[in-house]
């Protein structure tokens, strides 16, 4: 028998075991920072789940509503699955305390309205699913607050209406997925469907509806096909309408569109033809021109200039003495700072017939230098001086080099004046001119003459 002197560490053992017990369900399986309840037949939310969860599956269960603060214990939660339940309704305040959500699925459910409440405080949330429910009306503010979102499924709904309208830049401008296939639409608000931000537009799927054909819808569907959307190059034939409203009368419009022949066709807002000119460079107090020339050539243009220094430009918005903007588009600053620096871009629009185009301009200010010079004169004293260094360098540089070195000529003849030793110093004597032999290369072999005339040789 053995008896346990310090029981200490292994009651600490224990409880460390009991309390994780505690804290992962039985029915769960918990791995690291991930939960997973699929498949268990749960009808109501486990009482205690991990508090450090990321990931949470609850899907193929029986669960019915979630109440408030059903996640109010986790914090860190960013994915959550409930796919596949009998979700019927969202209480208040059933997501509070997880605004690090970022995918809800919520896709498979019995969900008939989606109110306005339901993702408040959903701020970071990117994904949202919910196909394959019975949702038949969408309340006009419940995407108000997701201002994180990038997709949102509705397929596979009994959907009527939808708040295109409550999409915009400023709330979603990270929008790029709204699929509204296979619903019950009939007619759409056409304006407000052609008023969605361009990234929703290329990214809106209306196939499968019960859309009736009329020449609105058949001319933002023209537009869409012209601009080779996915939505509609992915899913020509699902593309039908029906004619008067006939369900036996349906057609695929973008494969035969001769019933809309008579369809009087708005001309399409062409995608912006942009130039982007050479750069601009010019120095800090100049005035500076830019003009708006572009591909349109009507005479009745409006005209918006967007700096880099000072936002959106246009002649009603000016209130900076230093910049004008000129009936023909030209945007001038009198006295330009390095902080102007940056890409200009002017939009051209031609508003009778929804045309625009755009211009770019990037500009460069520069300080001017503390001594300016004139370019030309500056070029001429360059040229001079280096001539004159090289003259320098061929006529005035001692030869330092061993094989160029020559005899020392005869002292006496430069000491003295006597004409008649002039003859010496410049015709060498017959005795030099035996010594002096052309292509000799060893120099220190040469005998030197003491100042007397008479040789001298190096003591061994």
């Amino acid at each position: 028998m053995t008896s346990v002197q310090n029981p200490g560490p292994l009651l600490l053992l224990l409880c460390l075991l009991h309390g994780s017990e505690e804290t992962c369900p039985s029915m769960c399986l918990c791995v690291s920072d991930t939960v997973s309840c699929s498949s268990s037949g749960l009808a109501k939310l486990p009482q205690s789940l991990p508090p450090f969860s990321v990931t949470l599956d609850l899907s193929h269960n029986h669960l019915s509503w979630l109440g408030a603060g059903s996640f109010n214990r986790m914090p860190r939660l960013e994915n959550l699955r409930l796919t596949h339940n009998q979700i019927g309704s969202l209480g208040h305040g059933s997501f509070n305390n997880a605004s690090s959500l970022r995918h809800l699925d919520l896709s498979s459910n019995k969900l008939h309205v989606v109110e306005q409440h339901y993702f408040q405080g959903l701020w970071r949330l990117e994904e949202l699913l919910l196909y394959n429910n019975k949702i038949a009306q969408v309340e006009a503010s419940t995407l108000s607050g997701l201002s994180s979102l990038k997709k949102a499924y509705f397929s596979l709904n009994q959907i009527t209406h939808f708040p295109f309208f409550s999409i915009q830049d400023h709330s979603h401008p990270f929008l790029s997925m709204l699929d509204l296939s296979s619903n019950r639409m009939s007619r759409l608000p056409w304006e407000d469907v052609k008023a969605l931000p361009g990234l929703v537009q290329r990214g809106l799927y209306l196939h499968n509806n019960s859309l009736i054909c009329d020449c609105s819808m058949y001319s933002v569907f023209w537009h869409w096909d012209l601009r080779d959307y996915d939505s509609l190059r992915d899913f020509t034939d699902e593309h039908t309408c029906t004619i008067y409203g006939n369900p036996r009368a349906s057609i695929r419009f973008l494969r035969h569109s001769r019933f809309f022949q008579n369809c009087t066709l708005e001309k399409a807002v062409s995608m912006p033809v942009t130039v982007l000119l050479s750069n601009v460079v010019v120095l800090e107090g100049e005035r500076v021109h830019l003009d708006c020339q572009t591909s349109l050539s009507s005479t009745d243009l409006t005209f918006t200039w967007l700096s880099p220094s000072k936002g959106y430009i246009t002649q009603s918005s000016i209130n900076d003495t230093l910049i004008s903007l000129f009936p023909n588009g030209t945007l001038e600053i009198q006295a330009v700072k390095v902080n102007d620096s940056g890409l200009y871009v002017c939009t051209a629009v031609d508003i009778k017939q929804a045309l625009n185009a755009t211009r770019e301009v990037n500009v460069t200010v520069l300080l001017p230098p503390a001594e300016p010079f004139n370019t030309g004169y500056t070029t001429l004293l360059g040229c001079v001086v280096t001539m004159i260094c090289i003259l320098v360098y061929l006529f005035l540089t001692p030869c330092r080099c061993s094989c160029c070195k020559q005899p020392k000529p005869p002292a006496i003849p430069i000491a003295t004046y006597d004409p008649s030793t002039l003859t010496s110093v410049f015709s060498p004597s017959i005795r030099d001119q035996h010594k002096i032999q052309p292509n000799r290369h060893v120099a220190f072999m040469e005998p030197m003459l003491s100042e007397e005339g008479t040789e001298w040789t190096p003591e061994s």
